[in-house]
This record gives C-alpha cells, sequence and structure tokens, in this order.
C-alpha cells in the first residue's frame, strides 16, 4: 500500500478545518524548540493561549494588539481577493503614519470633530498614493506588483528615518521621534485608564464594510472573478484592469488607516518602529482567515494573543520572546502548504 496525491479538490468540509490544522501543526511542530530551552511545551503554550485571556487587563492588550492587525489583515484580504498581490502593507502603513503625524502636528486648537476626519482621511489617501506606483505598473505595464510593493517598504523606512533623523527630529531630547500630535488629533480611549482606542471601532467598521462589499455587491463579485481568473473575467466583460487599480488603491488606503491608528491611537508621535512588522503579519493574518474578513477578523485576534502570550511565556518560564515570532512564521508556512494540499486529495492505493 501507498500513497497517493490526486489533483482533484478537497472536500468542503475540510475547507474550514484548514486554519485548526494549520494552528495544531504549528505548536506541534515549535514544541521542539520549547524543549529546546528546557521549558515545558504544555505550560508554555498555557502562558501562550490561556494566560492572554485569563484577566480583564490582559484581554484589552490582547485587543490592543490586535487593532493594526485587523487593518493590515484587512488590507491585505481585499488586494488578495482581487488579485493583485499586495506585499507592501508595512510601507503603506508607515505612509498612513507619516501622513497622520504631518496632519496632527498642525492640529493645535482645532476640534478633535475636525482633526480625527482629517487624520483618517489623510492617512487612507496617504497609504493609496504609496501604493499607486506599483498598482499602475501592474494595470500599465504588466510588472509583477510583489516586487515592486516589496521593494517600496524599505523606501517607506527610509523616508521615516530620514524625517526623523532631520526636520522632526524631537528638539529637547534629540531622540529620533517626531514632536508629539496635538491632543485634539489622539484618539479617544474607549475604556478609561487602558490602551485600547478608537482604532479598534474603526478596524471593526472597516471589516463589517469589507464583508459587506465582498459578499454582498456586484463590485465584490467582479473582484472575486478577477482574483480566481483575469482572463476569464475580460472574457467575461469585466473591466480587469480598473477592478484591480480599485483594489489596490483601497488596500493601500486600509493599511495606512493601520498607521493612523498606531500614531493617533498609542504613540502620539512618529518613530522608527512604529509598525513593528504589522505590515508582513498582516499578510499571515489575511491567509490565515482564508481571504474571509470575518476569517481575517479572527486570525488577528488569536495573532494578538500569541504576541500577547509571548511576554507573558518569557517573564514566566525564561523562554526567549522571539519565540511568539517564530511561531508566527511557522504558522504562515504551515498555512500555505495546507492550502495547497486542498487542491489535492490524498489516498491509498495498492503498489503492484
Amino acid at each position: 500500500m501507498g500513497l497517493k496525491f490526486e489533483r482533484n479538490p478537497a472536500p468542503v468540509w475540510f475547507r474550514p478545518l484548514i486554519p485548526l490544522l494549520a494552528i495544531v501543526l504549528t505548536f506541534a511542530i515549535t514544541t521542539t524548540l520549547v524543549l529546546l530551552v528546557n521549558a515545558n511545551p504544555l505550560q508554555a503554550y498555557y502562558y501562550f493561549l490561556v494566560e492572554p485571556l485569563s484577566s480583564r487587563v490582559s484581554v484589552i492588550e490582547v485587543l490592543v494588539k490586535s487593532t493594526p492587525l485587523l487593518l493590515t489583515g484587512a488590507a491585505v484580504t481585499f488586494a488578495f481577493v482581487g488579485g493583485f498581490w499586495n506585499i507592501g502593507a508595512e510601507g503603506q502603513l508607515l505612509a498612513g503614519a507619516t501622513a497622520a503625524t504631518a496632519i496632527g502636528l498642525q492640529m493645535d486648537g482645532v476640534s478633535p470633530l475636525l482633526a480625527l476626519p482629517l487624520m483618517i482621511i489623510g492617512g487612507f489617501a496617504a497609504g493609496m498614493a504609496w501604493v499607486l506606483i506599483p498598482a499602475l505598473m501592474r494595470v500599465k505595464l504588466a510588472i509583477d506588483e510583489v516586487v515592486t510593493t516589496l521593494l517600496l517598504n524599505s523606501v517607506a523606512l527610509l523616508g521615516v528615518s530620514a524625517l526623523l533623523n532631520g526636520p522632526w527630529r524631537d528638539p529637547v531630547s534629540q531622540w529620533p521621534q517626531s514632536p508629539e500630535i496635538a491632543a485634539s488629533a489622539m484618539f479617544p480611549k474607549l475604556i478609561p485608564r487602558s490602551r485600547l482606542h478608537l482604532g479598534f471601532i474603526l478596524a471593526i467598521i472597516i471589516i463589517v464594510v469589507m464583508w459587506f462589499v465582498l459578499s454582498r455587491t456586484a463590485f465584490g463579485l467582479r473582484m472575486r472573478a478577477v482574483g480566481m481568473s483575469p482572463h476569464a473575467a475580460r472574457f467575461a466583460g469585466i473591466k480587469v484592469e480598473q477592478t484591480l487599480l480599485i483594489s489596490a488603491l483601497v488596500s493601500g488606503g486600509i493599511a495606512g488607516l493601520a498607521g493612523v491608528s498606531e500614531v493617533a491611537g498609542i504613540h502620539f508621535h512618529l518613530i522608527d518602529a512604529i509598525s513593528g512588522g504589522n505590515g508582513y503579519t498582516g499578510i499571515i493574518v489575511a491567509t490565515l482567515g482564508g481571504l474571509n474578513p470575518w476569517g481575517a477578523g479572527l486570525a488577528a485576534l488569536f495573532i494578538g494573543v500569541i504576541d500577547t502570550g509571548s511576554q507573558s511565556v518569557s517573564r514566566a518560564l525564561g523562554v526567549p520572546v522571539y519565540l511568539g515570532d517564530v511561531i508566527l512564521a511557522t504558522l504562515l508556512l504551515v498555512t500555505l502548504a495546507m492550502l495547497l494540499l486542498q487542491r489535492y486529495r490524498i489516498r491509498w492505493v495498492r503498489q503492484p
């Protein structure tokens, strides 16, 4: 007897199990790493998955850490569904954060009713602008957007660094960070004496609107058609280039909002590490969520739990805090492998 892979789509009931199986396999694989640092895997995964949900304070922190991931995950999901492979959410986040800072610094004496919408619109527009060139190169010149969006991440980071070591360097401390934005431009807190801010509500609204657009509108149907087969979509009369351009611009705008959220809700000034890799993690969120808005939301919350738990397990067991990053990277690879396997069926065959 032997195993045979047949190119035949897996049963429909198997697809919802992919994220769960990916999570189980990821923790099984990373158990070896936990053992190598002389820690008990069961205790480690308790601190990773249960401890962050055991108190009000830690649950709020999970929501705080999930907020930018909800936005970057939604951004990548929207682009991927429409067939635009946006790997540049990191750069678009930085562009949004830079625009939010520039606007926020000018909002002294301005009412929050005007300052906050200006910050949000400015960050969205900056994210759109940052993805515009790769989108036009894909639409007009058929140049692969994976490379162009990825390379622009470094350009955005260098641009932020130039600002922080130049005109925006803190004049008092001389640290490479911008001056603090106006108080009227800061997101209000949802819970007193916590870090949970308006950005979380904004992220939930984005996910709800995105779900409605993708599943309940004609444009969403056209996006999904282009994402599955551009040639078939063009044959059906869909304006493929226009659909790709809109998908890319909206995706960049949503990623830009993640930058606004970090500046206006958490840091209140611009720093080099404003993102912390949230743009790249958005790819994991979108992939683990099966390119579904609700799935991406759940994946963002799950990764928020792991991120919060990585600090708990480090304090309790002496496990390196970077183990959380290793788990996320492994989770992405395992999820991609599971998504590939869903195109095949495995069965036992008798060898001659």
